[in-house]
């Protein structure tokens, strides 16, 4: 007998060796640390030291998201992960008319470098991993990152984080674009160059599927559309002139991981072979480095429920494990009560502690890919494999990633994953602890944290006295500046950089940016 996994592919009831013919380990497997990685990117893993234990923080002001890492980073938390608010993300300062109400309300406020500043006040920049969920205005909150860091006295070549940095997945699954796709992948392939020439160290991209597996992507889905993605930015940098083996050791990955263990386990497996393939195989990339995927896994948030929150600490547990043993770089682990609200201090902190039990107090990091060899999870590896390499070639077929999402293809696919999902649920086919069987008659109540509505209102008065206070010839230079090679072919990071040190916001310099590109509205053609 089959039941079938959350990407729809037959899960049998028992495995054995007719599971795996023309299987050999040495093509399929290798060992750890090489070609094809499926058994994870490094030889030794976790038995050398655990993953990066990063929590996604941010809200309010950026002095009450600082007064939260460092409560993090003191109870060991060893990379931060910065959230903005809706705002920034899209490129409005907290005084734009559109960003009413929404300020510090998924994330944290900023508008500037004095913001970005009071983020990081007392964190030794050269010391810490910081990855910032940040797409469309990738390039101004890394760069406003790197000024803070060289007031603090560190060299560019000692900063290490991740910006996410992924607008076509926004186009998919999000919504969070400003300009274009053109212009949108020109600044990409200007964040590679600048982050080579500049910042070494730095992750220049997180290509992600959590967002689109958060809109009801399968598993295969997630992995597939994820990495055609991956393949457009990669064809879009060549295009710009970059050797794929200068900036492809710095592409990074973005998954989720959710409570069905054995089918996540698979799913990153695949994920790392059929890129190693794509990157060796088809660009021809030479530099080991290139064909690793790395990738940073948050549990899944989709699957978390308002009813019986407490519920979500055994959810958030499944899905962690599933992430290390699928061998992931990094891991956020979810409060249990973000169904509800933004996390307290108590949740965040018992999201970390998962983290630390299963780093400590559990034997998963005592061996490398404890599956490997396993007929149940090589086989379900090699189905979604095959799924998720069909997939890809539907969208190359179609043209490409960006050609594909002009035609609606990923999004359609997603939509229609989702609707499968949400029958399921509502016919009780699918169960869901709390939702529709083991419900309670009464909840109890729970006190979310709330954002004090002020914050706006104090944001706008610090827009107001960085104005007051700052050189406008200057700003208003290296705007034009800017507005020039935005034009031209021409790198916009650095004149960028010059008008944010200036004392330039955030919404000016993406404003500037709108004037040259345009703005993407979805009745656009791509």
């Amino acid at each position: 007998m089959t039941r079938p996994s959350e990407s729809g592919l037959p899960i049998h009831d028992v495995y054995d060796p007719t599971a795996l013919h023309d299987w050999d380990p040495a093509q399929h497997l290798n060992a750890p640390g090489t070609f094809p990685y499926t058994r994870g990117v490094y030889p030794t893993m976790y038995t050398a030291r655990p993953w990066t234990m990063r929590q996604y923080a941010g809200f309010g002001t950026a002095a009450e998201s600082n007064a939260r890492y460092q409560q993090l980073i003191a109870h060991g938390t060893t990379g931060l992960s910065v959230a903005f608010d809706l705002p920034t993300q899209m490129g409005h300062d907290s005084n734009a008319p559109l960003a009413h109400g929404e300020v510090g309300k998924v994330g944290v406020a900023i508008d500037s470098i004095d913001d970005m500043r009071v983020l990081f006040h007392g964190i030794p920049l050269n010391q810490v991993s910081t990855s910032m969920t940040i797409n469309a205005p990738a390039a101004v909150l890394l760069l406003l990152y790197q000024l803070v860091a060289e007031e603090q006295g560190a060299s560019p070549d000692q900063l290490t984080g991740t910006i996410q940095n992924d607008v076509l997945k926004e186009y998919i699954a999000r919504g969070t674009y400003i300009f274009p796709p053109t212009p949108s992948l020109r600044l990409t392939a200007d964040i590679f160059q600048y982050c080579k020439a500049e910042l070494p160290k730095w992750n220049t991209i997180s290509i992600s599927g959590y967002h689109m597996a958060e809109a009801g992507a399968s598993p295969t889905q997630e992995i597939a559309f994820t990495l055609a993605n991956g393949i457009e930015y990669v064809r879009t940098a060549i295009a710009a002139g970059m050797d794929i083996d200068d900036f492809a050791p710095r592409l990074s990955f973005f998954f989720v991981a959710r409570t069905t263990i054995l089918e996540e386990v698979a799913k990153f497996r695949a994920a790392r072979r059929i890129w190693a393939h794509t990157m060796k195989v088809h660009f021809g990339a030479k530099n080991p480095k290139s064909h690793m995927l790395r990738f940073h896994t948050q549990t899944a948030g989709v699957q978390l429920t308002a009813q019986q929150p407490e519920v979500n600490l055994v959810r958030v547990t499944i899905q962690a494990l599933a992430a290390v043993l699928g061998g992931t770089q990094s891991l956020h682990t979810n409060s249990f009560d973000e169904a509800l609200a933004l996390p307290t201090d108590k949740s965040a902190r018992l999201a970390l502690r998962t983290q630390q039990v299963l780093a400590h107090e559990t034997d998963v990091t005592a061996t490398v890919d404890p599956f490997a060899g396993s007929y149940a999870i090589e086989a379900m590896t090699n189905d979604i494999e095959a799924a998720a390499t069909a997939l890809m070639t539907q969208i190359e077929q179609l043209g490409g990633a960006v050609a594909a999402i002009e035609h609606g293809f990923q999004k359609a696919e997603i939509e229609h994953n989702a609707y499968r999902i949400a029958q399921e649920t509502d016919a009780a086919e699918r169960i869901v602890v709390g939702v529709n069987r083991f419900q309670l008659e009464q909840e109890e109540p729970y006190q979310p944290l709330r954002v004090d509505p002020a914050i706006e209102t104090q944001q706008i008065e610090r827009i107001a006295k960085l104005r007051a206070w700052r050189c406008h010839e200057r700003v208003d230079a290296a705007i034009t500046q800017l507005q020039k090679a935005a034009a031209g072919d021409a790198n916009v990071l650095y004149p960028m950089k010059q008008a944010l040190a200036a004392g330039a916001t955030v919404g000016e310099v993406c404003n500037a940016l709108r004037e040259v590109w345009g703005t993407y509205t979805p009745t656009d053609t791509l």
